[in-house]
């Protein structure tokens, strides 16, 4: 019962505080790999692009998968029911407010300083996730060069796609798929 209650309270948290979407949950859940068994870091890496491939909102796939990961079904209900809360809450709040304070320059203020706030926290998402697709945390352990750590199919597979993304603006399905494809192709 006890780790029902924990996975309300680290989800219900990170959905009153992770504003910017689900992107913006990556260091909370990056938090909570690091002071709960529930999954580590290198998971954290493998729900990212579960939560990416899969249709839906980043941030309550990510809560299901932690949740499952932690106890199973329920766990699941427990972590993505949390995760959404407080938004729903606040949406209410919102809306039955909202014509008053619509031209609020405190309101307008708030999001303002906002706005790079939540940059920031997507930034450090990216270096996250970057840092753990690239640099094999098992052969940084014991290399003696953090080159030895890197992954460069990985990397140069990263920069390609980046690049190609970058460079013509096809759909993000795609390019998942390639990523897939070369994915099982440098396994072979």
């Amino acid at each position: 019962m006890i780790i029902y209650i924990q996975l309300f309270f680290e989800f219900f948290k990170t959905g009153l505080f992770a504003v910017g979407g689900g992107l913006a949950t990556l260091p909370f859940l990056s938090d909570i790999a690091n002071r709960y068994p529930w999954f580590d870091q290198e998971m954290l890496a493998d729900m990212v692009a579960v939560s990416q491939s899969t249709p839906g909102p980043i941030g309550i796939n990510m809560a299901t998968y932690a949740g499952f990961e932690a106890k199973g079904m329920l766990g699941s209900i427990v972590a993505t029911f949390a995760l959404v809360l407080p938004s729903f809450i606040i949406i209410l709040i919102i809306a039955h407010y909202l014509n008053k304070f619509r031209e609020s320059k405190l309101v307008n203020s708030v999001f303002t300083g906002l706005r790079p706030a939540v940059t920031g926290l997507i930034a450090i998402a990216w270096f996250e996730i970057m840092r753990l697709s690239v640099i094999t945390i098992d052969r940084f352990a014991s290399s003696k060069s953090i080159l030895d750590a890197f992954d460069f199919k990985a990397l140069i597979l990263f920069v390609s796609l980046f690049l190609f993304s970058y460079k013509y603006k096809k759909h993000p399905a795609l390019y998942l798929a390639i990523g897939a494809l070369a994915g099982i192709i440098f396994k072979l």
